[in-house]
């Protein structure tokens, strides 16, 4: 890849790609009519993978034939779950692609591996139903949208929280104008981790698991149990919570406000509470983006957020809070409140709304079905997703631009248009990760 690669030159290189996704065609199957059941693939069987093949397992006219994960427990499980031997069990994620008669797959490897099988999924002719978040780099989102674009697959990001019942109120209460004109929205994600995940020596990987595979696209490393266990808190395989957690907080942030990107990001912190580790990103860490005019902010607002791994103590340890003239909201899972301001007869912080969470029984996997039925009504009628892959690509940027500017050190500005970072050189050589041999981020 070049040094700096606009939107424009990153989409010419990856027309080269074309020979590769004309192989993967050539098997795909015609679509499901909204009557058919719906054969499915799960790619990464770990805990969440397992956990949103459930919620789709739990939903009408869904079954699944084939699971692939590089490590043979947890593939082993997933068949387990899934069916027992009937489901076929795949090492390579490219044969369980090549079976014709699956028509969509969950794609809940760790970050680094989201992106390459769902391009290799839409070149298959399969839809996706991708975790998020949508990748490592700016770079490699913007190719897994093109390539939905480019075979006409549905993609849907696992931000589950779109399609929770409060949330959806949430935004419309936004949109309506309750809040008046908002200013600035917190967002955070705090938990308690101390004393961190220590310092482990380098040693042969697991016999059950296929290392080089693993790290793929990534550096050639050796096997260290924390990159594997916390790959989150590694350069090459995530962004620490300010990615991984926080496209849930973005996504919805986006969706009140009307909004894609930010112009400009910022970004300190440092290991300012952990003992001795070999993580690379912060255990300390706040980002700062501004966002332009939109149809709610109508003068732009800042979008503050924070992670902290040494302290969980707040009211809500994962959630957001809207500021505006009229009133403030806090939002997460459990629900939300709007507190007024001191005007118009009310009380400053008077609690003027509030509605909680509608799931009840085991909120996290009646959530993902929640979505699922979502995604699985638009495979069935071939529709574009609330949550689509853009939506999922746009909401993962911003946690990518703070990480950036932590990197280099310094405020960046955001070209959104041609995804680019302006006047830094060093900065927009992030913008888009390098692969390793033989692995290619073509489309």
């Amino acid at each position: 890849m070049p040094q700096k690669t606009s939107r424009r030159q990153f989409l010419e290189l990856a027309a080269a790609g074309v020979a590769v996704a004309q192989t993967y065609a050539a098997g795909a199957k015609a679509h499901p009519g909204p009557h058919d059941t719906i054969n499915m693939g799960l790619i990464g069987c770990g805990g969440q993978g397992r956990a949103v093949m459930e919620a789709h397992r739990r939903c009408v006219g869904v079954r699944f034939l084939a699971v692939s994960d590089v490590n043979s427990k947890r593939r082993a499980a997933a068949q387990e779950q899934a069916g027992g031997s009937s489901v076929l069990a795949f090492h390579d994620y490219r044969e369980l692609l090549d079976q014709k008669d699956i028509h969509a797959v969950v794609v809940a490897t760790n970050g680094h591996w989201h992106v390459l099988p769902t391009i290799h999924a839409c070149q298959a002719g399969k839809d996706v139903y991708l975790e998020k978040p949508v990748g490592t780099s700016i770079g490699e989102g913007r190719a897994a949208v093109e390539a939905a674009k480019k075979y006409d697959r549905v993609v849907q990001i696992g931000t589950q929280q779109h399609s929770w019942p409060h949330y959806q109120r949430a935004v419309e209460a936004i949109q309506a104008g309750k809040l008046g004109e908002i200013s600035e929205v917190k967002v955070w994600d705090f938990d308690y981790l101390y004393p961190g995940m220590g310092n482990p020596p380098d040693s042969d990987p697991p016999p059950e698991l296929d290392w080089d595979f693993w790290l793929g696209p990534s550096p050639k490393v050796p096997y260290n149990p924390n990159r594997y266990s916390y790959h989150y808190w590694f350069r090459d395989y995530g962004g620490a919570w300010q990615v991984d957690w926080a496209v849930h907080h973005y996504e919805i942030v986006h969706w009140a406000l009307g909004v894609n990107a930010p112009v400009a990001a910022a970004a300190m912190g440092g290991f300012m509470c952990f003992e001795p580790t070999n993580i690379e990103w912060p255990d300390t860490f706040v980002g700062i983006l501004e966002y332009p005019p939109g149809p709610v902010a109508k003068k732009g607002f800042i979008l503050q957020y924070t992670f902290r791994g040494g302290c969980r103590r707040e009211q809500r340890s994962h959630a957001k809070c809207f500021f505006g003239t009229e009133g403030s909201m806090i939002l997460d899972r459990s629900g939300y409140t709007i507190h007024a301001e001191a005007r118009g007869g009310r009380k400053l912080g008077e609690e003027i709304e509030t509605v909680p969470n509608a799931f009840r029984e085991n909120v996290h996997l009646e959530s993902l079905q929640a979505h699922a039925e979502v995604f699985l009504d638009c495979v069935r009628n071939r529709k574009k997703p609330p949550a689509d892959i853009e939506v999922g690509h746009y909401a993962t940027n911003p946690g990518h631009l703070m990480n950036i500017s932590w990197l280099v050190g310094r405020k960046i500005r955001w070209d959104a248009e041609r995804e680019e970072i302006l006047d830094d050189p060093e900065a927009n050589a992030l913008v888009t990760k390098k692969y390793r041999p033989p692995w290619k981020l073509e489309i």
